[in-house]
Formats: C-alpha cells, sequence, structure tokens
C-alpha cells in the first residue's frame, strides 16, 4: 500500500513487517536511503533488504504511536513510540521498544518514502 501522506509511511512499513513482506517493506525506502542499524549507517536497496530479512527473520509483530509528522514541500520529518515482540535466534521471546525518527521525501508520483530510517534515533 502506498504511502500518500508522510504520516502513512511508518504504517504502511509497520503492516509490510507484521506481514513478513520483504518486498512490501523494501518498496517504502529510496533506492539511495540510509538506515542506521546498532552496527551503523547502511545506505541502498541491497543493504536495506539485508537489514530487512535479518529483523523479518525474528517473526516481529510491531505497533507504533506516531507523533505528527512536520513537513516543508517535499520532505518531511516523522517519527514516534514503538514496541515489538517477536522470537530471538535462541528461540526465546524478544521485546523491543523505542523512539524513531525518519525523514521522508514525496517521490515524483505523489507517494512518500523513506529517505533515512532511525529505529532509535530519538534516543541516541
Amino acid at each position: 500500500m502506498p504511502a500518500h501522506k508522510p504520516e502513512q509511511v511508518n504504517d504502511c512499513l509497520i503492516e509490510a513487517i507484521n506481514n513478513a513482506d520483504v518486498e512490501a517493506a523494501l518498496a517504502m525506502y529510496e533506492k539511495d536511503a540510509a538506515f542506521v542499524t546498532e552496527e551503523g549507517t547502511v545506505t541502498g536497496t541491497a543493504a536495506v533488504r539485508q537489514v530487512m530479512e535479518a529483523f523479518i527473520a525474528l517473526k516481529p509483530k510491531i505497533s507504533m504511536v506516531a507523533k505528527e509528522a512536520v513537513q516543508t514541500g517535499d520532505i518531511a520529518v516523522t517519527g514516534g513510540t514503538w514496541s515489538l515482540t517477536g522470537t530471538g535466534p535462541d528461540g526465546e521471546v524478544l521485546e523491543m521498544s523505542g523512539k524513531s525518527v525518519e525523514v521522508v521525501r514525496r517521490q515524483a508520483d505523489g507517494t512518500w518514502l523513506f529517505a533515512i530510517d532511525l529505529p532509535n534515533g530519538a534516543e541516541g
């Protein structure tokens, strides 16, 4: 489902992840998007794919309380407080939470995609 407003980008990504749909998750990112992980920043579709595949392997179920987006022209800052439950590599229940910050950009077709995704950006 495409995001037609900046506020919808996170909803679309969460839906894709909760449905274990790597391709739909990747479709929410620009081809040169930056994604910040605990190990550092990765950029580009191939690197974001690796992050998404590893993340979706945890079988996460995510929920988020979004903050209001701040927009100027074709760029907006979004974010919110998220939490998830999943299954760790050891088979144990995994619980995580954080406060994210994202930069999203309006595309030529009017949809919005992530340019920069900082899942724990508001905490660090």
